[in-house]
């Protein structure tokens, strides 16, 4: 008898899984809590790098049943998506992605649909990175000057305050810096 597990990934500790537990469930499968996995890690690292998928590999059996919200839950990268769903395809593992209408993705129908899909999502992450770069090199071209504001303050200027019995919130408010720029210039000299 197969067994459904559901994976659920966010990128920061800021966003949520619940909505994917609650949009599987909707769909109409009743996945056991002891059968889903949520995960904090970034899609841009191999699936087969995350702790928490490297349990649900260690779990699921032949016949098992995958289910993912969406083909970026598993991955960013193309190539590494599609090496997932055919590692799990020859342990005999199904993978269904429900942004896909439901489709096994080891399927022949499913295996095309995930191939051109992770082509187009890798094509536009390389667009938006060309576009970057091409926005950086004009913005470089035309004199301006990139990357982090030089501080206004001196280590000298943090160091008078700190001598003068002020805290790190007070020296940031008197000189007008950010807290963490007075940290970086408080145990110096």
């Amino acid at each position: 008898m197969s067994r459904t597990f559901l994976y659920c990934r966010v990128s920061t500790a800021l966003q949520f899984t619940e909505n994917q537990v609650q949009e599987v469930k909707a769909a109409g499968f009743d996945v056991q809590a002891s059968r889903v996995v949520e995960e904090t890690i970034s899609g841009s690292v191999a699936a087969k790098e995350r702790p928490g998928f490297q349990k649900l590999l260690e779990r699921m059996e032949s016949g098992d049943v995958l289910i993912v919200t969406k083909l970026d839950r598993l991955g960013r990268n193309a190539m590494d998506v599609r090496q997932t769903v055919e590692h799990l395809a020859t342990v005999g593992v199904r993978v269904h992605c429900l942004a896909l209408g439901g489709v096994d993705l080891t399927s022949a129908a499913g295996k095309m649909t995930m191939q051109v899909l992770g082509a187009v999502a890798e094509f536009e992450r390389d667009l938006l990175i060309e576009r970057t770069q091409a926005g950086l090199a004009r913005a470089k071209s035309e004199g301006k000057v990139l990357g982090r504001p030089e501080a206004i303050a001196t280590t000298k200027d943090v160091l008078r305050c700190k001598a003068e019995d002020m805290t790190q919130a007070q020296t940031a408010k008197a000189l007008s810096l950010g807290i963490a720029t007075v940290k970086r210039h408080w145990n110096k000299g």
